[in-house]
């Protein structure tokens, strides 16, 4: 989950989504304009997955700019400086010539409305949630003396035995657990959102402008003696970084998210010399995460990205050739769902890969409680098609890791909500699934009584104590980029933490 509004692109563009979304049944008129308008270039969602005063004051002025409609009050451009402006303008997002007539765009209108619900039904939540986390002891810590925590990238590095960590003042920080200490760290010229290395060499990835812009400003670069030195090429607000050696050649393949704004793609950067060449995989915009496996045992390594943004979607591009690909949706989302994250998985172990996915980015115009947000499990049928076989509602959920933490020999799920119902039930923004029959998918649900000390932002797990089982590593962030009680904002602050350790027992513990 990449914050899109103000700071993060994380989590997906809710205004994308609504330039054609919409679906449904209606009389001949309405429903020749959902059929041409809506769901083109997405599946189109479900006019009840949104509340009526949602679609008026928030949907539709946005929906109705990007169809070339005005709409008194609503300024799409406000906020933005003028060669931002200029720029969102280079892209036609809100066309100056209306792509229907002022009849039919008010025909189209009326419909949505009469169609919404009042409101939407409250989540189903899971009862029976134990707030002692049994088989974790938590443990927080902090980095610095510094008011607040601005994470923007947490990984473990197993190899190194290290955890990386970015900030939002450039900084990649390395952090040794058994000295409890920051190792090192390097200054970038922007925040730094992904940390790589190939045969010794070490990159990284900075994102450039945090909020949204049509302006590139983002870069690869090789870290050398501690020192940036950066490729001559421009990323548009990259999120994420994968690297491999694609083609087998001895050299690497960066595969780069470029999250964007109104426009963005997946980039496949190859070094040349002292420069970089550039070949578009997906030319649309809030890919958030790849991955890279053999999905379909041919001996080369196919991409798997998780787009979060207008066609929400996970597509995996087929390596034909060397660095030529295939490009396949494999699962798609409606476009209101806010896809944040995914895992590559064995889930039913029967030698195909499975999906875990997460849905709940609710920094947008529509920051309400929506309760198809949750964690979906999708299962391969073997020739990589995937069919929904769970569902876990969770409010705001943004991440998930799915390891065996408990070595019984299935995997189990730990979630983290950014969005969760801090009114009602604040203590779900973190949430351990424990397999316990994962044929019937039945899980023990279990969080931890401190949950609630900071907001939860992103997640890795890693035997950080080197006692030979996983251990889950949460990261703060204490900006409010959605609406949240003050009482709870004010606790955040004094509590000022950094990362939350969950400390695996299962193995005898070292970690002091």
């Amino acid at each position: 989950m990449i914050y899109k509004n103000y700071y993060f692109p994380i989590l997906s563009l809710f205004l994308f989504v609504f330039l054609e979304s919409c679906t449904g049944k209606q009389e001949p008129q309405g429903l020749v304009l959902y059929d041409q308008q809506c769901a083109r270039c997405h599946i189109g969602p479900s006019i009840q997955d949104l509340p009526k005063n949602t679609w008026k004051t928030a949907v539709l002025p946005d929906m109705g700019t990007r169809m070339g409609f005005s709409t008194p009050g609503y300024d799409p451009y406000q906020g933005f400086s003028f060669e931002e402006k200029i720029a969102i303008m280079k892209t036609n997002t809100f066309p100056s010539t209306p792509v229907i007539t002022e009849e039919e765009w008010k025909i189209l209108q009326d419909y949505i409305l009469s169609k919404a619900p009042d409101s939407l039904p409250e989540t189903k939540k899971p009862l029976n949630v134990n707030s002692s986390l049994a088989l974790f002891e938590p443990k927080p810590l902090k980095l610095d003396e510094n008011p607040g925590s601005y994470i923007t990238y947490l990984e473990y590095l197993p190899e190194e035995e290290r955890l990386a960590i970015g900030d939002i003042q450039n900084n990649l920080i390395m952090y040794d657990f058994e000295s409890n200490q920051i190792e090192s760290t390097v200054k970038g010229n922007s925040p730094i959102i992904k940390y790589n290395k190939f045969k010794e060499k070490k990159y990284i990835t900075q994102i450039g402008r945090l909020n949204p812009s049509e302006r590139p400003a983002g870069s690869l670069s090789i870290l050398e003696d501690d020192q940036v030195k950066n490729y001559n090429h421009k990323l548009h607000r990259p999120v994420h970084s994968s690297v491999a050696d694609l083609d087998k050649d001895g050299s690497p393949e960066f595969v780069i998210s470029e999250f964007g704004h109104f426009t963005g793609k997946v980039s496949l950067l190859k070094q040349q010399g002292d420069s970089l060449s550039n070949k578009t995989l997906i030319n649309q915009p809030g890919t958030i995460r790849t991955l890279i496996r053999d999905m379909n045992n041919d001996g080369k390594q196919d991409i798997i990205a998780l787009t979060s943004q207008g066609d929400e979607s996970i597509t995996i591009l087929y390596q034909n050739q060397a660095l030529e690909f295939n490009s396949e949706k494999a699962i798609r989302f409606s476009p209101i769902y806010g896809s944040s994250w995914f895992e590559l998985i064995d889930y039913d172990l029967d030698g195909d890969l499975d999906i875990a996915t997460v849905h709940g980015d609710n920094a947008d115009k529509t920051p309400i409680l929506k309760p198809y947000h949750g964690l979906r499990i999708h299962i391969n049928d073997g020739n990589n098609n995937f069919t929904e076989s769970f569902f876990y509602p969770l409010d705001g959920a943004t991440r998930v890791v799915a390891r065996d933490f408990d070595e019984d020999g299935d995997i189990d799920f730990a979630l983290i909500a950014t969005f969760p119902d801090y009114n009602e039930d604040p203590l779900r923004s973190f949430i351990y699934l424990e397999n316990k029959d994962k044929e019937n998918y039945e899980f023990t649900t279990s969080t931890f009584e401190a949950v609630n000390e900071a907001r939860w932002f992103l997640m890795d797990a890693g035997d950080i104590d080197k006692d030979g089982d996983l251990d889950i590593i949460l990261s703060a962030f204490s900006y409010a980029f959605s609406p949240i009680p003050k009482d709870i904002q004010q606790f955040w602050q004094e509590k000022d933490l950094d990362l939350m350790v969950l400390e695996n027992k299962l193995c005898t513990p070292t970690l002091q």
